[in-house]
Formats: structure tokens, sequence, C-alpha cells
């Protein structure tokens, strides 16, 4: 099947002179696409916007490790004891700060989405999120706060110390 099939050409448009008295009457064949009323079909396996379900992530920086050009940037605080379980089952054992995604950056490799162990981070079929400001692009998955964010960090340094008192007696 050839691209001019898929869109329904069925043959090439002729030129025309401006002066001509029909040259605006629409001719057959392959027209601008009118974005946003119309858009082209998307291709399925795309690989457009990520975006992260953030309740199944376990923090475990393995989407940032893979990143080629470091557009993914996650702080995790550790948690004495686990704190839920993923859609899949995975016990989570860290919060995620901070988890922030550049996609003025991201070269839409897609290697973080193949490395998440919960798959939590995917590609969507968004493609058209323009902007004139370029820190528009980075998009933030955490959902702490900055009070909890101090909280938690406490109660870390809490169990830390508690469990060296034990170790000491």
């Amino acid at each position: 099947m050839t691209v001019r099939h898929l869109f329904g050409a069925k043959k090439s448009r002729e030129i025309r002179d401006i002066r001509q008295e029909n040259y605006f009457e629409k001719q057959e064949g392959v027209t601008t696409v009118q974005f946003p009323h119309e858009k082209m079909p998307i291709p399925e396996i795309g690989r457009y916007q990520l975006h992260v379900e953030i309740e199944d992530c376990i923090v475990c920086d393995l989407c940032a490790k893979a990143c080629p050009v470091d557009c993914i940037a996650i702080e995790s605080i550790k948690s004495p004891e686990a704190i839920g379980k993923t859609s899949d089952g995975s016990v989570k054992r860290l919060y995620a700060a901070q988890f922030d995604i550049d996609m003025a950056k991201c070269m839409y490799c897609g290697l973080c989405t193949v490395v998440c162990p919960t798959e939590c981070i995917t590609m969507t079929n968004q493609y058209d999120r323009s902007t004139t400001k370029l820190t528009d692009l980075i998009y933030d998955f955490g959902e702490m706060t900055e009070e909890e964010i101090k909280q938690r960090k406490e109660e870390w340094t809490r169990f830390q110390a508690d469990k060296e008192a034990a170790k000491k007696k």
C-alpha cells in the first residue's frame, strides 16, 4: 500500500495559474490537513510523549539509568517499612520525592519503557504538546509536597538512628 493510496489521493494535483477563474476550486488528491481539527492517522507503535503512573512506580531508578540523554530526574526517600503495593503486586519501599521528565531533552527512544519492571512508564499517543517555554516541557510526576518530603526524610533518619542505637547495646 502506498502512502498516496493510504490518504485517499487518486491523482496528482494539476498546476493552475492564479489568474484563472477556477483557481480556488477544490481539486481531488492530497491536501493540507487542517490541524488541530483534522489529524493524520497515528501508528499504534509510534513513540510519543512519556507518561508515568506514579502509583505503580517502585522508584527503582532503572529508567533514569537507561536514558541516554539524562532527561529523567528521580529522587527517592527510603521507608522503614513497606508503603504499599503496585497494581502488579510489587512491594513499594521507596517514596518518589521527585520524578521529572524533561521532554525537551527526550529523544523518544523508548529505552525507559523497556527496562521498567512494573511497566509504569509508557509512551502515549499524544504528540501535539508544543509550547514557547522550554520549562513547560518538564513534566513532574511526583506527588509529594515539600512538607511530606521533609517528614519522610526525618522518619528515615530517626529509623537509622534507632537502628544504630540498638547495635551499640
